[in-house]
């Protein structure tokens, strides 16, 4: 009806089949098109004089960014599902910031996280269905996810204890796969994903600052001189909860370098500066040899231009970083080396498990021991601690394959962005947090080796936002740059773009 308001929790980001991204010559054509008005375009002086310099072999065409950057129409991206992104949030923070364990008076919320994602998937659903037609988009991280999950369906009735496997597939997996596809199609606007970004560098920040606070007062419940986490869950652990600073301090970094307010590089400086020193009173290894290669990954990109100058500044970084540890902490990483080191014999357990861990896998190659079974057959009920491991052991090498694959999948499409925005970079919305993603994910693949998460958030948090940036990118101005002048392989051959510094292009036909 004409004139009334239409309210929908949806609106799609796909793109139709009448928006293909057109070809080569499509792109071509249009950028020559001449704007369409009520007159006779042939006989029009202006057309005709627009026709004539067309004819010149070496002419060049300015258009507005609406006509050069032609793919724009084609990748538009709409906003929509705002009730469905509001219950992501909600159960992100909640699954972060647990705040029935922070706040004695609020235990009654300690199962709000379930009916939260309940209810989120109830709004997301219909909406979905609605106006697409199907449940999901379907990138190769979605695929490969829904993978995963019918391998833990199918392996539940082969495990030693499937009443332990439907426990950790019931009250954890199902909700990371879920939530997963929640986010990679709600999460469609720049601010959507810098807020959960946002979200839950608050949660760290509050995280490491109760580390810092432990480490100060003497409060080192654990083995004597390691801190706990404030909260429960996924950080009640030193270990985890060094997993989950590696992870967070690149995103830091990233929103530090690409931001160009002061006052937010100076929050996201201290954000990261905490990060680091949380991680070190964690006295975790694995904690250790994640922040080296995320450090390595941060300096080997950023500093593509100036390689000399980041290494040198990596030095100083890393000469501060030794010259404020605390006296005992080289101890702890030299046991790495040197179990004898290790005053409570860690190290050897976990050989004696990793042997026991690579048995069991080669004894099960195809569907394991079970979801969470790996206890059973190990030594002393020791969980094996190495995500990989767990993931091979539990539910079978094609699942670990998979899961491999899951993570590598978003770090060649994050190279491609790193890649065709580095010219831009300086006002690139994409190109920091496109590095900053890869670094937590490589760090997130170094650390969980020495602990069983695999069923964990961390990483399908991580890989849902390297999925909505790259559905961002493709829907933004600098991809239809990127596109113009043929960085991008829907690109083509033959056509190509430059600036003309004021923020139009001119096309160029090869």
């Amino acid at each position: 009806m004409q004139g009334s308001r239409h309210v929908t929790d949806y609106e799609p980001v796909t793109r139709t089949r009448r928006e293909r991204a057109p070809s080569a010559d499509e792109a071509w054509s249009i950028a020559r098109r001449p704007p369409k008005d009520r007159h006779n375009q042939k006989n029009h002086p202006a057309a005709r004089s627009k026709a004539a310099k067309d004819q010149s072999p070496d002419s060049t065409l300015s258009v507005s960014p609406a006509a050069s950057a032609v793919t724009r129409r084609h990748w538009l991206l709409k906003r929509g599902h705002a009730l469905s992104y509001a219950g992501l949030f909600l159960f992100s923070a909640i699954l972060y910031f647990r705040p029935y364990e922070l706040i004695s008076g609020l235990s009654f919320l300690s199962t709000s996280a379930y009916w939260v994602a309940l209810l989120t998937l109830i709004v997301f659903v219909p909406s979905q269905l609605g106006v697409e037609g199907n449940l999901t988009t379907l990138p190769r991280e979605v695929t490969l996810i829904a993978l995963l999950c019918l391998i833990a369906l199918i392996t539940m009735p082969l495990a030693i204890s499937p009443a332990d496997a439907w426990k950790m597939f019931n009250e954890t997996y199902v909700r990371v796969v879920l939530m997963f596809i929640v986010m990679v199609n709600v999460v469609r606007t720049e601010w959507r994903l810098k807020g959960m970004i946002l979200l839950m560098l608050a949660a760290t920040c509050l995280l490491s600052a109760a580390a810092l606070n432990d480490y100060r007062a003497g409060n080192l419940p654990i083995e004597g001189y390691r801190v706990r986490g404030l909260i429960g869950g996924m950080f009640g652990n030193p270990n985890d909860l060094a997993l989950h600073l590696v992870t967070m301090i690149p995103l830091a970094v990233a929103l530090f370098i690409g931001s160009r307010n002061i006052i937010k590089k100076v929050l996201y400086a201290v954000c990261a500066i905490m990060f680091v020193g949380a991680n070190v009173v964690t006295f975790s290894r694995g904690g250790f040899l994640g922040l080296m290669c995320v450090a390595g990954v941060m300096v080997w990109k950023l500093g593509r231009s100036k390689r000399l100058t980041a290494i040198i500044l990596s030095l100083i970084v890393g000469g501060a970083f030794v010259a404020l540890a605390p006296g005992d902490y080289g101890i702890r990483l030299l046991s790495i080396f040197d179990s004898s080191l290790d005053p409570n014999g860690s190290s050897t357990a976990r050989n004696a498990v990793l042997g026991r861990a690579i048995y069991n896998a080669l004894a099960n190659p195809l569907f394991g021991v079970g979801m969470d079974n790996y206890h059973i057959v190990s030594i002393r009920e020791i969980v094996n601690h190495n995500a990989y491991l767990q993931m091979g052991t539990e539910l079978g090498i094609p699942a670990l394959i998979i899961y491999i694959m899951f993570m590598l999948a978003p770090l060649s499409r994050l190279r491609r962005i790193e890649r065709e925005t580095f010219d831009l970079r300086r006002g690139s919305r994409f190109y920091y947090l496109a590095v900053g993603l890869q670094a937590a994910i490589i760090g997130y693949m170094v650390s969980s080796f020495f602990l069983s998460v695999a069923y964990q958030w961390y990483v399908y948090y991580l890989v849902g936002f390297a999925v909505c940036l790259r559905r961002l990118y493709k829907a933004s101005d600098e991809y239809a740059a990127a596109w113009a002048v043929g960085e991008t392989p829907a690109a083509g051959i033959g056509v190509r773009a430059e600036s003309s510094g004021r923020g139009d292009f001119a096309v160029h036909k090869a």
